[in-house]
C-alpha cells in the first residue's frame, strides 16, 4: 500500500482540520495538503518522474517539505530526504549515488548545490514548485510493500554514507509501532518538527498523518530551544522527536528562563546516548514527558521503545538501572544478543540483533554490505548490549568502541555514564589508545563545567568510587567541545585521530 493513501483519508474525513503550520501561521488544512501534494505529483510525472525513480529533498523544515515529500509518494516515486546540514558536496554525492532525477532544495542550499552537481533543481517554497501544487493532481499510484519509499543515507562517520533502502510496510510498521510502543497521537496534537525532517523527526509524520494531527515547522528551519520553548507554549499539546543533545540544550534554555517546557506534551528522544544524569535531570524539570526509542536507518526508530512511565518512574529499587535502559521491544520486532555461539542468555552482552517488518531490504546497490548486515533473517546492529530478563535492553557501546585493556572488554559508555555524574564535568567522551603494555588504555576526553577544569585527582577518586579499578582512565584530556556529525553523534573516530 502507498503511504500517501493516509494523507488521501486524512483529507476526506477532516478536509477543514490544520495540518500544515508555518510558525503560528496555518498554512494549508488537510484538504488543502492533499490537494498540494497531488498537484506537485502531476507536475512531477509531466517532468518524466516514473513511479520508482529517486527524487531528492535538500532543504530545512518547512511546511513545504511534506507537500514535496507526500507528492513524491502519490507519483510512485521515493524520496531521497538529505540533512540540510551536509556539505554541498556531500549533497552532491548521495544525488549521484542514488541517481535521482532532480532535487527540490531550498534557496540557500540550492545556489551551493549549483556550484557541484548538475541535477535539475527545485526551489522547494519557489514560484514553480507552487505552479505545480496549484495545477490538477493525480490520483495515487499504486505501490507494493516493499517497494522503496525513503532512500535514507547513514550518518558516516567513517567513509562515504550508504544507502538504506526503507519501503512503504517499513514506514507503516514504525508507524503503527508508535501510538502502541511509544505515544499515542490525537487529531488537536501538534509534531513540531524541530529536528532534521530527512531523519527521524520525519519519519514520524506518517503517523500523525494518519491520525490527522497538525504539523509545525519553526521559522528558523531548524533547532533552536528559545523557538521551541516558545512554540510549545502558543500551540499546546506539542510532541517532538530530539536527539540527546538537543534535550540538553532545551533544559538549559527553559532553566534560564524558569520556565517548565509549557505545551508541551511529549518528547520522543534517541539516536544517540542519553545519560542517566542528564535525563534525571530533564524529567525533574520538566515532568513526565519524555519517551526514549533505539532504533536505526536500519530498522526506522523502531527497535525498543521505553515508556514514559519507565522514564518517570523513581519508585522501584533499580529504577536507575531501567532508566539506563533503551526500553523493551516494540511491538513489530524481534530483539536478541548474538555472541560465537548463537543467542545469548539474560545477563550476558552480545551483538544486539533484530528481525521484524521495519527492517531494511538492503542496502542501496552495496550486496556485499547488505549480507554483512542481514544474517538468517537478522540484521545486525553494530552495536552491543544485554537483555535482563524482563527484557529491557542496555547498550554498551558500538563494537568498534569497546577497548579491550589487558584482554578485558572495557565499554566506554560505562566509564561516561560515570564521568558525568561529577560535578566539574559537562560532556565526555571515552575511547582507546594504543598501548605496548595493555594492548590500549582508556582515554577520556573531557569538557569541564563551567569554571576551571577539574583535578585529574578528583577524577580517578570519583571513578574509583563507582568501577572497577582496571576501566579508570589512564588520562583526561580537557577540551573546549567535542566534535560531532550533523546528527549530533560524537565522532569517536576523529578523537582516536588526535590520539
Amino acid at each position: 500500500m502507498n503511504l500517501a493513501l493516509w494523507l488521501e483519508r486524512a483529507a476526506q474525513v477532516a478536509g477543514a482540520h490544520p495540518a500544515l503550520i508555518q510558525a503560528t501561521e496555518v498554512v494549508a488544512d488537510y484538504a488543502g495538503f492533499h490537494a498540494r501534494a497531488a498537484g506537485l505529483a502531476a507536475g512531477l510525472r509531466d517532468r518524466g518522474v516514473a513511479p520508482g525513480d529517486r527524487v531528492a529533498i535538500f532543504a530545512k523544515n518547512c511546511p513545504d517539505y511534506l507537500v514535496v515529500l507526500y507528492g513524491i509518494w502519490i507519483a510512485g516515486a521515493a524520496a531521497v530526504p538529505i540533512n540540510a546540514k551536509l556539505h554541498a558536496k556531500e549533497a552532491a554525492w548521495i544525488l549521484e549515488d542514488s541517481g535521482a532525477k532532480l532535487a527540490f532544495v531550498t534557496e540557500e542550499l540550492g545556489a551551493a548545490l549549483a556550484e557541484v552537481s548538475a541535477v535539475t533543481r527545485i526551489v522547494i517554497d519557489g514560484a514553480e514548485a507552487r505552479a505545480m501544487q496549484a495545477a490538477g493532481g493525480m490520483a495515487c499510484t499504486p505501490r507494493e510493500a516493499g517497494d522503496l519509499a525513503w532512500l535514507f543515507y547513514t550518518s558516516g562517520t567513517t567513509g562515504r554514507p550508504k544507502g538504506v533502502q526503507i519501503t512503504h510496510a517499513m514506514i507503516q510498521a514504525t508507524s503503527l509501532a508508535y501510538p502502541l510502543d511509544v505515544d499515542a497521537v490525537r487529531a488537536e496534537d501538534a509534531a513540531l518538527y524541530a529536528a532534521p525532517m530527512s531523519h527521524g523527526a520525519g519519519l514520524y509524520a506518517a503517523i500523525h498523518v494518519r491520525q490527522g494531527a497538525a504539523h509545525l515547522a519553526p521559522a528558523s528551519g531548524g533547532f533552536d530551544p528559545g523557538e521551541v520553548l516558545d512554540l510549545a507554549a502558543a500551540h499546546g499539546s506539542v510532541s517532538m522527536f530530539l536527539a540527546p543533545t538537543m534535550v540538553r540544550r532545551l533544559l538549559d534554555a527553559a532553566k534560564a528562563r524558569g520556565t517548565r517546557g509549557d505545551g508541551i506534551r511529549t518528547i520522543v528522544y534517541g539516536g544517540g546516548p542519553m545519560y542517566a544524569a542528564d535525563i534525571i535531570e530533564a524529567v525533574d524539570w520538566f515532568g513526565p514527558k519524555f519517551v526514549q526509542i533505539y532504533g536505526q536507518g536500519e530498522c526506522p526508530m523502531a527497535i525498543t521503545a521505553l515508556s514514559r512511565a519507565d522514564v518517570a518512574d523513581r519508585s522501584r529499587p533499580s529504577w536507575r538501572q531501567r532508566l539506563g535502559s533503551v526500553g523493551r521491544a516494540q511491538s513489530v520486532v524481534e530483539v536478541a544478543i548474538g555472541g560465537a555461539q548463537g543467542v545469548l542468555p539474560p545477563g550476558q552482552i552480545g551483538e544486539i540483533m533484530v528481525k521484524g517488518a521495519p527492517v531494511m531490504r538492503g542496502y542501496w546497490r552495496d550486496e556485499a554490505a547488505t549480507a554483512k548486515t542481514l544474517r538468517d533473517g537478522w540484521l545486525m546492529t553494530g552495536d552491543m548490549g544485554s537483555l535482563d530478563a524482563d527484557g529491557y535492553l542496555t547498550l554498551a557501546d558500538r563494537s568498534k568502541d569497546v577497548i579491550i585493556s589487558g584482554g578485558s572488554n572495557i565499554y566506554p559508555r560505562e566509564v561516561e555514564e560515570v564521568l558525568l555524574t561529577h560535578p566539574g564535568v559537562r560532556e565526555v567522551s571515552v575511547v582507546g589508545r594504543p598501548s605496548a603494555e595493555w594492548g590500549e588504555e582508556v582515554v577520556a576526553f573531557v569538557v569541564p563545567a563551567e569554571g576551571a577544569a577539574p583535578a585529574r585527582a578528583a577524577l580517578d577518586a570519583h571513578c574509583l568510587e563507582h568501577i572497577a579499578r582496571f576501566k579508570r582512565p589512564k588520562d583526561y584530556l580537557f577540551v573546549e567541545d567535542l566534535p560531532k556529525n550533523n546528527y549530533g553523534k560524537v565522532l569517536k573516530t576523529e578523537l582516536r585521530a588526535r590520539l
